[in-house]
C-alpha cells in the first residue's frame, strides 16, 4: 500500500520506518526542514533500539522518503497522524497540529483516501476530521498508538492489539490490513479516542498506587516489594507496573491524565482516581525531599548529590517530564549541588539539564566524588553493576537513596554507606 505519515517524532518516525519495513511505499512529512534534511542522510534524532538501522535500510530499499511537502502525499491510501497533542494550562489537549496537517491533508489527498489519526485526541475529535473532509470524500478513523518508548519499533512489530475507532466497516478493514496478523479491535471513534486515555490513565493509577503503598509499607516495616509481588501474582492485576519508583513522568502519562480530566470536566464527570494519582505523584518530590533532609548529616542548603539517571526511563535518553530532573531542580531550589550521570548523557540536551541546576559529568564515579547523597532515580541496569567500595572510598558516609528499589542494598551497605530504599523498613 502507498502510505503517508505526518510528523517524525517518536511515534511517526518508528511508524514510517516500520511501514517501509513491511514493504509499503511511505512519505514521512515533518515541517522541520533540517530534521527532514538529516533523516534523508540516514541520520536518526532518536535514541530508540533498532530504529537507526530501519531507518538505513528503507532508505536504500527506498520504501521510505522525507520531505516537508504535502503535495507528495497525493496518492496515498493511507495517512496517518501523527503530531504532538501537549497540555495546554488547563490541562486540555492543544490540537492545533492536528487541525494544521487536516487543513493540508484536504488540499492534496485523492477522493478515497483514508487519514487515520494516531495522535492522542479528545473524544469527538475524529468525527470532527471526518466532517472537515467529508466534501473531498477523504475518509477518517482513530487509530490510536500503544508504543513504549525504548521498546517502539518492537511494540509495533509486535502489537498486543490494534484499536482502530470508525463506523465503516469497509475503511476499519483497509487501514487494519497494515497490520497483518495483529489482534484487532474495531470501535467508535469515540471509543478508541476514550481508550487510549484510559489506557494510559490506569497505568498511572497503578503506579501511583504503589507508591502510596511503599509509603505504607516503610512506616509499618513492611517490604514493598513483598507485597507488590504477592499482588502482581494475581492474575487479575498483573506484575507491570507495580514497581516503585520517584513519580512517573515522560511524553504521555502527565499530558494524559491532565487531557483525561479536562474531557471529564467539560463533560460534568469526574475522575477522582486520576485526580488523586496526579497528586500523588507530585508528592513523590517531597517525599524523596523530606527523606534526605532526614538522614543527610549536612544541612541539605550545604549538601553536594549525586543524580544516578536523568532520564525518565531507562533504555532512553529522553528527559521529557523526567521525574529525576523534577527532584534535582527542587533539590538545588532547596541550595544543594547537583551532580548527574546517566549512560545516555551524551544524547540529552545540556540547555535542558542546565534549566534544572544539574552539573553533568559523563563518569559515575567522579559523579559521586565527595557526595553527601547518591539518588538512583532511573532504573538503568549498568547501577547495579556499580563498584560501590571505590564509591565510598570517594563519598565516605554517603546516604544512597534508591528511589527504583533497583541495587542489591547489601553492596552499598558493605561499603559502609547508608542505604534507603523504597517501601522498606529501614528506608523511606
Amino acid at each position: 500500500m502507498r502510505a503517508g505519515v505526518i510528523g517524525a517524532g517518536y511515534v511517526g518516525l518508528t511508524s514510517a520506518v516500520c511501514l517501509a519495513e513491511r514493504g509499503h511505499d511511505t512519505v514521512c512529512v515533518d515541517v522541520d526542514a533540517e530534521r527532514v534534511g538529516r533523516l534523508s542522510r540516514g541520520v536518526a534524532h532518536l535514541d530508540e533500539p533498532d530504529l537507526a538501522e530501519l531507518l538505513v535500510e528503507g532508505l536504500e530499499a527506498r520504501t521510505v522518503r522525507f520531505t516537508t511537502e504535502y503535495a507528495a502525499l497525493a496518492d496515498r491510501d493511507v495517512v496517518f497522524i501523527c503530531v504532538s497533542t501537549p497540555s495546554g494550562p488547563d490541562g486540555s489537549a492543544d490540537l492545533r497540529a492536528v487541525d494544521a496537517a487536516v487543513a493540508e491533508l484536504a488540499e492534496v489527498l485523492a477522493p478515497g483516501a483514508v487519514v487515520a489519526v494516531k495522535s492522542t485526541v479528545p473524544a469527538g475529535t475524529t468525527r470532527q476530521v471526518a466532517e472537515r473532509l467529508r466534501d473531498r470524500k477523504i475518509r477518517a478513523v482513530s487509530n490510536p498508538e500503544f508504543l513504549r518508548e525504548s521498546h517502539a519499533i518492537h511494540d509495533f512489530r509486535h502489537p498486543d492489539r490494534i484499536l482502530i475507532g470508525s463506523d465503516d466497516a469497509e475503511t476499519a478493514d483497509l487501514v487494519a490490513k497494515l497490520y497483518p496478523e495483529a489482534p484487532t479491535l474495531v470501535t467508535s471513534p469515540e471509543s478508541a479516542e476514550v481508550a487510549k486515555y484510559a489506557s494510559n490513565a490506569f497505568l498511572a493509577v497503578k503506579i501511583s498506587y504503589t507508591n502510596s503503598l511503599a509509603r505504607l509499607c516503610a512506616a509499618v516495616g513492611a517490604d514493598i516489594d513483598d507485597v507488590t509481588g504477592c499482588m502482581g501474582a494475581d492474575p487479575r492485576i498483573g506484575p507491570a507496573f507495580l514497581s516503585p519508583g520517584p513519580g512517573w513522568g515522560g511524553s504521555c502519562l502527565p499530558k494524559d491524565t491532565a487531557a483525561l480530566l479536562h474531557v471529564g470536566h467539560q463533560h460534568g464527570v469526574d475522575l477522582p482516581e486520576v485526580a488523586a494519582a496526579r497528586r500523588t505523584n507530585a508528592a513523590q518530590v517531597e517525599r524523596i525531599v523530606e527523606a534526605l533532609s532526614r538522614r543527610l548529616t549536612t544541612p541539605l542548603g550545604a549538601a553536594r548529590i549525586t543524580a544516578l539517571g536523568l532520564a525518565f526511563k531507562a533504555g532512553t535518553s529522553d528527559v521529557r517530564d523526567s521525574p529525576a530532573l523534577t527532584i534535582c531542580a527542587e533539590l538545588a531550589r532547596r541550595g544543594a549541588q547537583i551532580t548527574g550521570y546517566d549512560p545516555r548523557l551524551g544524547r540529552i540536551d545540556p540547555a535542558t539539564l542546565s534549566r534544572s541546576s544539574i552539573v553533568a559529568v559523563d563518569d559515575p564515579y567522579l559523579a559521586a566524588k565527595d557526595a553527601d547523597a547518591i539518588v538512583v532515580l532511573t532504573e538503568w541496569p549498568e547501577f547495579r553493576e556499580l563498584d560501590w567500595r571505590l564509591i565510598a572510598e570517594q563519598a565516605p558516609g554517603a546516604v544512597v537513596v534508591d528511589t527504583r528499589n533497583l541495587l542489591d542494598a547489601a553492596a552499598p551497605i558493605d561499603a559502609g554507606l547508608t542505604y534507603l530504599g523504597n517501601g522498606i523498613a529501614s528506608g523511606y
